[in-house]
């Protein structure tokens, strides 16, 4: 029997979304590609899911480098054919537009963006000719509006939700489910409370997004039937205003 095979890119912290989807899809019977940009993180989350009795394999790959996704999805292709594919890339990038530096713009956009472009084409490359497989993207408020001071974020994150529309309607009438999830506001991780402490206070347990709920609606999303799929959803907590 072949292995199903998910590969997830833009794992970080493991108190973070995309070490908890890597935990989720192992214990759905998932082999893990727990990939990212730091070797120590990935390699943390890859051992907690064997740890529990998982499968996975942890590499270390920057998703602006198009050799180093191209081998990323090489690799998870050797273990068995890509079934789920994540793409959540994509730093919270704030900065005054008018002393932005192009460089910092463009560092932005390569990550979310055209991160985006690289993963998703690699991937569907393989799964086009299967007819079968999902495809999902992570997005965050700037996806949807644009905030003072965000602009290159926004930019970034709307790019990428766009592309993940056009890949949606090309691709799943060829049997491919593209859809994105879209995070409004922030996520009870230790991006937050350890990197931004005192937003998470001012925010309160209720402002920050609970983290296995997210997860909820990626899982929902890959096990949807094909004559019932949902390209885009929403997640916020109660006391959001949007």
């Amino acid at each position: 029997m072949s292995v199903k095979t998910a590969v997830i890119i833009g794992v970080g912290p493991d108190r973070g979304l995309g070490a908890r989807m890597c935990y989720r899809f192992a214990r759905a019977g998932l082999h893990v590609v727990v990939a990212g940009r730091t070797q120590a993180k990935v390699d943390i989350v890859a051992a907690n899911i064997r740890d529990f009795g998982g499968d996975a394999s942890a590499v270390r790959a920057d998703v602006t480098k198009e050799t180093e996704v191209a081998a990323l999805i090489d690799q998870a292709e050797q273990t068995g054919p890509i079934e789920l594919a994540i793409f959540n890339a994509g730093n919270n990038m704030p900065g005054a537009f008018l002393t932005m530096e192009p460089e910092y713009f463009e560092t932005c956009w390569r990550i979310a963006c055209y991160g985006g472009f690289l993963f998703t084409r690699e991937v569907l490359r393989r799964m086009v000719p299967r007819g079968v497989g999902t495809l999902l993207m992570t997005g965050a408020s700037a996806s949807m509006r644009g905030k003072p001071n965000f602009a290159a974020f926004t930019a970034a994150k709307a790019g990428v939700r766009a592309l993940g529309q056009s890949l949606a309607r090309e691709f799943g009438p060829l049997g491919i489910h593209v859809a994105q999830v879209i995070i409004d506001g922030a996520i009870d991780g230790d991006r937050i409370n350890i990197g931004r402490p005192q937003v998470a206070a001012a925010l309160g347990p209720d402002g920050l997004i609970e983290l296995e709920g997210i997860v909820d609606a990626y899982e929902f999303l890959y096990r949807q039937q094909p004559r019932a799929w949902s390209h885009e959803l929403d997640v916020r907590t109660f006391k959001e205003s949007f």
